[in-house]
């Protein structure tokens, strides 16, 4: 792969470009443009991304400093900070979901066999939101509270490789549940949800689809009880019952049986019931299931701390979209990237890494042959304690 090429280009040299024209043709992105291409506009948001550039000025800054390594990075255009604003505000920012749909899609491949702690043969999806809050003066088009405006990422998560499948962008006012009706739902997979999810409408549709759903009951959910099943509670696991709603009304939403788990979480002393329409998996295998489902809060936390997402470089809501759906882009290309250069740093240190090293001209494999650095048990610590008097 090196060729006596900078960092940022072979990192570059995973994406697969044809299917990036593709999405530009389907959009005609690259219409009445001369020197800034849709390529160029990707590109510099991209190294936004791995940098963590605070604001256009910043990647002008930056990407000026370096004019004779640009078009080693791929940029053909000459970047301003005008031009970059102009493009995230103008260009359709359908292509940049499409090209990170592709990407999701070369990434799940990849991961498919990745164990996520559950032994299952089934694909295993958590669904879940997490909201970004904006100024309302700058972002009117965000509609949330009355002084207050916000966007919603509405994220199905693979649970093998930590992938998002789905991302669905919505303004703050859109609850969770009714992204529901937005998802093709897959036939055999399992769809983990927090509360927020429960309706049971919306629930009897996945499973008329013959998929799976695993949720938690909230605290008024009437039911009545059908049959007991034996359980053992070393286990946790205090109820396995089969149930049904109560009530005419909530019944013909979902006539079926569903099946209710009520576990005791050792660690927290918390207890927690269960709603699910899979009658095969054992108990405890549900209990777990359901712990998983934190992975998806886990990705939002990262997302969050090591991708520019929290603030945004242009104000109307195409911009706030591409840079959204470039940030997704990226999180899954260093995902490909640890597979493809069979990698064991996590997510974080490769980017750490690609932070320093990503206009250096050195092999790429070679930035990350360094051992992690591991502090010698019998060194001194020189900084005083807090607590040492």
């Amino acid at each position: 792969m090196h060729e006596g090429r900078i960092v940022f280009s072979q990192v570059m040299d995973l994406l697969p470009k044809h299917e990036f024209d593709k999405c530009v043709r389907r959009y005609e992105g690259n219409r009445k443009t001369r020197t800034f291409s849709c390529l160029d506009q990707f590109l510099c948001m991209a190294f936004a991304q791995l940098t963590c550039c605070e604001s256009l000025r910043h990647i002008e800054t930056c990407l000026r400093a370096v004019q004779s390594k640009l078009y080693h990075m791929g940029i053909r255009g000459n970047v301003s900070r005008s031009t970059l604003a102009d493009a995230n505000e103008a260009r359709d920012w359908r292509i940049y979901r499409d090209f990170a749909h592709v990407l999701i899609a070369t990434a799940r491949r990849l991961y498919a066999e990745e164990p996520f702690g559950v032994e299952l043969a089934q694909t295993v999806y958590a669904l879940d939101a997490t909201t970004i809050d904006l100024c309302l003066a700058l972002f009117p088009w965000a509609t949330f509270r009355k002084h207050k405006a916000a966007v919603k990422l509405h994220t199905l998560l693979d649970m093998r490789g930590a992938v998002p499948s789905v991302v669905i962008i919505t303004n703050g006012k859109v609850h969770d549940v009714n992204i529901l009706d937005d998802l093709l739902i897959e036939p055999g997979a399992i769809y983990v949800m927090d509360r927020g999810y429960l309706d049971f409408g919306r629930l009897h549709r996945i499973d008329q689809e013959r998929a799976f759903f695993l949720t938690r009951a909230k605290s008024n959910f009437q039911f009545r009880r059908l049959s007991s099943h034996p359980v053992d509670k070393n286990s946790g696991i205090q109820c396995d019952q089969t149930v049904g709603l109560k009530g005419a009304a909530v019944r013909k939403t979902y006539p079926g049986a569903m099946r209710r788990v009520r576990y005791l979480d050792p660690e927290r002393g918390k207890r927690l019931v269960f709603l699910t329409n899979n009658f095969a998996l054992p108990a405890a295998t549900i209990a777990q299931l359901y712990r998983c489902r934190w992975k998806v809060e886990l990705f939002f936390k990262w997302i969050k701390q090591h991708l520019r997402i929290k603030a945004f470089y242009g104000t109307n809501e195409n911009a706030v979209r591409t840079q959204v759906w470039i940030a997704i882009a990226v999180y899954v290309l260093v995902a490909i990237m640890k597979k493809e250069l069979n990698l064991s740093h996590s997510l974080y240190t490769i980017l750490q890494i690609l932070d320093t090293t990503i206009l250096e001209n050195m092999p790429i494999l070679q930035a990350f042959s360094i051992e992690d650095y591991r502090i010698p048990l019998d060194e001194r610590y020189t900084q005083l304690s807090l607590f040492d008097f």
